[in-house]
């Protein structure tokens, strides 16, 4: 059995999201998802969430990819995993590009960097959100 594990926060789930998670599970038989935890999120990469944990996790385990979820703790925890879980690829997302190259030198996975979708990211989302909301917002005040 080939396993993959990939990493991410999936806050505000989206088809680009599904779309990395079919090509990731495309390239094995079991798909691992290391979920980020929200303390993990604020405390090393300064994000706040929309969605908790729970719920993404909830999510994620709904799609027909994703054959398990564990948390993500931590930034040191990519060796481990692929070591506990008996990887053969780690996928991320081309954004993270030579990054984790290190986890093939120390163990036997291959680090695979997959194109993201280019039109949506959860980034673009919360913007162009926050944009819609300031017209109306401006609009309301017009009228």
């Amino acid at each position: 059995m080939k396993r993959v594990i990939t990493y991410g926060t999936f806050d505000m789930l989206h088809y680009g999201h599904i779309n990395l998670l079919k090509r990731a599970k495309e390239m094995g038989d079991y798909l691992i998802v290391a979920l980020s935890t929200d303390e993990f999120n604020w405390a090393s990469k300064q994000k706040k969430t929309y969605f908790s944990y729970e719920k993404r996790k909830q999510l994620l385990e709904a799609i027909r990819y994703v054959d398990l979820v564990i948390p993500e703790k931590s930034w040191d925890q990519k060796v481990p995993d692929v070591k506990l879980y008996q990887v053969d690829t780690f996928v991320m997302g081309d954004d993270w590009a030579g990054q984790f190259d290190f986890i093939q030198e120390e163990t036997d996975a291959k680090v695979v960097y997959l194109a993201r979708t280019p039109e949506i990211s959860t980034t673009q989302i919360k913007k162009d959100l926050n944009e819609t909301s300031l017209v109306t917002d401006h609009k309301s005040e017009i009228d």
